[in-house]
């Protein structure tokens, strides 16, 4: 079976020639976060639900599967009474799988807002981009699958009986916390990627402050060196006489002292 890159509902009636019952056919997204490599990795479910069957097909193993089998073996709920129930029972699953995952995202956030305050480099610049991409991804999945339970919690489809409606409801509720969630960690990533910004401008505004500063206070070597390292003597009676050398050396120390003076009072140190 070809891999649906969205989750989607499609509901299909026999013609008159065929035989089959009418039956759903939904794909829904699972999804597991791993720290270790910061990419949501999602696994498709597909059911068919018909009046009196339910058939899903997954590609890997999936907990919300294994989870709901147990459930309607050692339940006293009879879960699996009607495939209504267990469908439900099954989204009922895979949404709170989602929050094992969300908090594994939560710690990853905390963490990057740390590094943009103590290590704003290249390196916490990556992560934030990788995890900003991922929440993005967990954004363009949860928008569909909640159109799609959003059509359950309607009641829009007779297979579904009326008193099961309010259930999927809640599972659509669920979702929808998740979706507010997803959108509260973008808006924090763009916060931390705001405060990356603001720190590497400060850094590299203090990296020119102190070239300035150092550049301001050679000023007057700069000059006297300049200044007396001109090849005439005409004029300038100091560099004959024997105490030229001291006067040199002075003249630098008095006017470094009068500009550190200077940048002192102005406050810039």
């Amino acid at each position: 079976m070809k891999a649906s890159p969205s989750p989607k509902v499609e509901e299909y009636a026999p013609k008159e020639e065929d035989k089959f019952a009418p039956y759903l056919f939904m794909v829904i997204h699972a999804v597991d976060y791993s720290r270790k490599d910061g990419v949501f990795a999602t696994s498709e479910l597909n059911f068919f639900l018909g009046k009196n069957f339910l058939v899903t097909y997954h590609a890997t193993p999936l907990r919300s599967v294994s989870q709901t089998e147990e459930r309607a073996v050692k339940a006293n709920m009879h879960i699996a009474r009607a495939p209504d129930r267990v469908a439900h029972t099954l989204l009922d699953s895979i949404v709170d799988n989602y929050k094992p995952a969300l908090e594994e995202l939560s710690l990853e956030i905390a963490e990057l807002e740390h590094l943009a305050l103590q290590h704003p480099g290249k390196e916490t610049l990556n992560k934030i981009l990788q995890v900003k991409k991922e929440v993005i991804h967990l954004r363009q999945i949860i928008g569909p699958q909640r159109e799609v339970l959003a059509r359950f919690a309607q009641g829009e489809f007779k297979l579904i009986r009326p008193h099961l409606v309010p259930y999927y409801r809640d599972v659509y509720d669920g979702l929808f916390h998740i979706s507010e969630r997803a959108q509260g960690y973008m808006d924090s990533l763009t916060g931390i990627l705001q405060i990356y910004l603001n720190m590497s401008s400060n850094q590299t505004g203090e990296v020119v402050k102190l070239l300035t500063m150092i550049t301001v206070i050679t000023t007057p070597v700069m000059i006297v060196g300049t200044w007396y390292g001109m090849n005439y003597t005409q004029q300038m009676p100091e560099l004959n006489s024997k105490h030229g050398y001291a006067w040199a050396i002075g003249l630098t120390v008095v006017s470094t002292l009068a500009t550190l003076w200077w940048m002192k009072k102005k406050k810039w140190l």
